[in-house]
């Protein structure tokens, strides 16, 4: 395969996803299982077109975005008992080493993703002047 490490890395995690999410049950090789290979797959493409591409901001916020329903879809399979411990930290590892590696090319490219609010942060519309009862307890 490629000698990038994240292409390489893409390849070994789609390598080991799509054979053991043929082994989903039938009630869910049609939803989870295609939905986390679709993921994946598209997670890949946009990789490569990033990579052969000038303007690579919105393809690897793009591919980010992928990334992070690709980590949903598995730790669901994994509460579901589709997905054992270890399979679930196996490909968990594979997942935040890739994504580690698709951090340092945004920020090598300046495609940083917005900024995140911090955990517990809570949403307040605009206009909103009430700030009496503004923490959840």
């Amino acid at each position: 395969m490629n000698e990038i490490p994240i292409f390489a890395k893409t390849y070994d995690l789609l390598l080991w996803l799509v054979p053991a999410t043929l082994k989903y049950p039938r009630e869910h090789r049609f939803a989870l299982a295609l939905r986390t290979q679709q993921a994946a797959f598209e997670f890949n493409e946009l990789i490569v077109l990033a990579r052969k591409t000038r303007d690579k901001r919105d393809l690897l916020l793009r591919a980010d975005a992928h990334l992070e329903q690709l980590r949903l879809y598995l730790r669901l399979a994994h509460d579901l008992k589709l997905l054992t411990l270890r399979q679930y930290e196996h490909v968990s590892r594979e997942v935040n080493t890739i994504g580690a590696l698709l951090g340092d090319w945004m920020k090598r490219s300046g495609a940083q993703p917005p900024a995140e609010r911090p955990r517990g942060a809570q949403f307040r519309p605009s206009g909103d002047t009430d700030t009496h009862n503004s923490e959840v307890q």
